[in-house]
């Protein structure tokens, strides 16, 4: 019983049901907010007629086919899609190469065996290559 409570109260666990409640209400946001805000705002500049999505549907031999909700549920995926870009993707882009940039400052490719070594380092770790012999063109001058 002991492991399975260490498994439960885990960082990353709880993070993760943390992360989940999150999203599903912001899903719930976002419905909302294109029912009540981004449908009208397409029946304003259609003409004034608010229209209901979900209400559009087509028969075909006595099967309905509610391609109105499929609009509704596809705004809310690109919007969500959008803000997740936006404000989660972009961000940590730009993090990942700032941090890859500082990294690049301080380490050298082994002409050998193409592995991250220090830029002062003599022999490269990996494959043992002695690199006092070897021109490296992306050393910085001294």
């Amino acid at each position: 019983m002991g492991g399975f409570k260490k498994f439960l109260l885990r960082g990353n666990l709880v993070e993760l049901a943390v992360a989940v409640v999150v999203g599903a209400t912001f899903s719930g946001l976002i419905q909302a907010l294109v029912k009540d805000l981004i449908t009208p705002l397409i029946g304003a500049v259609t003409g004034g007629r608010q229209p209901d999505f979900s209400q559009y549907v087509f028969t075909i031999n006595g099967s309905k086919f509610m391609y109105g909700d499929f609009i509704n549920h596809l705004l809310t995926f690109l919007i969500i899609a959008a803000v997740i870009y936006w404000l989660v993707v972009m961000p940590m882009t730009r993090l990942i190469g700032f941090f890859d940039r500082d990294k690049k400052a301080t380490e050298k490719e082994c002409p050998e065996c193409l592995s991250d070594i220090p830029i002062d380092a003599k022999r490269c770790a990996f494959c043992t290559v002695e690199l006092s012999r070897v021109p490296v063109a992306d050393k910085p001058p001294a």
